[in-house]
């Protein structure tokens, strides 16, 4: 399903005249040293969405506020971020924390200019809350979050601050495949199928339309930032590139003019700021120490007109390899064409045993098979539909910490195995087509040379997924 790229326009005061008391109960588990004031607003399309407002209940008059916005994942429950909520809003914040959509949005299905809309009209229903200074009202974003807040605040120059917590100054897809192969090589796995497979498979979901978003240019988004910003990373950051994201956010602003921005990095910590006990896989619930006492008071700083300038602090992040560029697909290698190769491959290798089938029940002269045109026939159709299950596994168990399976070396067990398959298929279609040239009946001489051809496509298509190489 193609990812939705249309510009919303942002909440208007018409849209959040609708926001409204929302009669359901507390978040689960609000300490009873907080206040919670329940609403519900319109997002973009007019979509109610419902939050909390979570205060401390002796919280001064003129006191700023903050929205918080989900990382990625559908319909997430405001719970998830209740402990950062709670921890601002004993810095004296009052802090909206919202139930995400999943209407528009799903794995195949988002847009962020959307989860703009639906954060700006938090906003402004934070901003009519009693005891909060709408002119102290910032954003916080968290992991996809991070892509979401900038845009929200360009639409609205009004927004106090910008708050980003394990943000990527990447484009979507070069983040994902980089996440994705660090978790393979976290696991021990190399070779072509982290440097060869994993990247392509990316490639073609993104042509297909399988990827929402692939390539969102945050830079651009960044540039435009006139507010003063925070930004936030664990040291122990797995999903975002620790190490690469904060200089290209510094240069953006810099290039802007922008130079109200603090940098802190948070030792053992994880992708969220949460403390970590084995480097970012197993995420806690406790925050790292400081992160909330930072952020109560750089937003008093912030809308106070004190923000820091140009800000860096913090141990040096673990980043252990570098992303990579993930360009589109060209032509050749399409999601489309990818489609067509597979659709080859069934007929051609999947029709030879078929053929031999249909002849036996019509009782019609039987031709030996040969062992190579049988092993071309399974090889051909077992590398693919092998190849692309098990590389689904991977990406779907990816990240943080994969699961590629037993490993000979640095190989997975499953991916040497397919590769065995493809240079068997390889080789028997070489001896295939000797068999080809000397068959004379023309049944039979169709028949394999139909099983040729599909070889022949083979072999360009196993080269290009790894499976032919080192």
């Amino acid at each position: 399903m193609a990812a939705l790229a249309v510009l919303f326009a942002v909440a208007t005061p018409a849209q959040a005249a609708f926001a409204t008391p929302a009669y359901a109960a507390a978040p689960p588990g609000l300490p009873g040293d907080l206040t919670s004031t329940e609403v519900s607003f319109r997002g973009d399309g007019g979509l109610e969405l419902r939050g909390s407002v979570i205060s401390l209940p002796d919280a001064p008059a003129g006191r700023p506020g903050v929205v918080l916005v989900h990382g990625a994942g559908t319909g997430t429950p405001r719970e998830k971020l209740l402990a950062e909520a709670v921890a601002f809003a004993r810095q004296g914040l009052s802090v909206l924390v919202y139930d995400k959509r999943s209407v528009g949005y799903s794995t195949f299905e988002r847009s962020y200019a959307q989860l703009a809309t639906d954060a700006l009209a938090a906003v402004e229903t934070l901003r009519r809350q009693p005891g909060v200074d709408p002119a102290k009202v910032g954003i916080w974003g968290l992991s996809e979050g991070g892509w979401v807040a900038p845009i929200a605040a360009t639409r609205s120059p009004d927004l106090a601050f910008v708050i980003l917590v394990g943000a990527n100054a990447l484009n979507p897809l070069r983040q994902q495949t980089w996440a994705v192969a660090a978790g393979l090589r976290k696991a021990g796995a190399g070779g072509s199928l982290v440097d060869r497979a994993e990247p392509n498979l990316y490639r073609v979901i993104a042509d297909g339309g399988l990827f929402p978003e692939p390539y969102h240019d945050p830079e651009p988004v960044i540039e435009r930032l006139r507010q003063p910003v925070l930004g936030i990373w664990g040291v122990h950051d797995l999903l975002t590139p620790p190490r690469e994201s904060p200089p290209l956010f510094a240069e953006a602003l810099e290039r802007s003019g922008n130079r109200r921005y603090t940098f802190r990095f948070f030792p053992g910590a994880d992708h969220a700021a949460h403390l970590t006990p084995d480097g970012g896989v197993t995420r806690l619930p406790e925050l790292a120490p400081g992160y909330a006492e930072l952020v109560g008071t750089w937003v008093r700083d912030a809308t106070s007109g004190r923000a820091p300038v140009a800000q860096v602090s913090g141990p040096d992040p673990q980043q252990a390899s570098d992303t990579v560029g993930v360009p589109p697909t060209a032509w050749w290698e399409s999601a489309g064409v990818q489609l067509l190769a597979l659709v080859l491959f069934l007929v051609a290798f999947g029709g030879y045993p078929v053929v031999a089938l249909v002849r036996r029940i019509r009782r019609g002269p039987a031709v030996a098979p040969t062992k190579a045109a049988r092993l071309v026939s399974a090889g051909g159709l077992v590398a693919p539909v092998g190849g692309f299950a098990y590389l689904f596994y991977v990406v779907m168990t990816g990240g943080k910490l994969a699961s590629p399976g037993p490993l000979v070396g640095d190989r997975p067990l499953l991916w040497l195995a397919l590769q065995a398959v493809a240079v068997v298929t390889v080789v028997a279609t070489v001896l295939t087509a000797a068999r080809w040239r000397r068959v004379t009946e023309r049944g039979e001489r169709v028949r394999l040379g139909v099983l040729v051809a599909g070889g022949v496509v083979f072999l360009p298509w196993a080269l290009y997924w790894g499976l032919l190489l080192p």
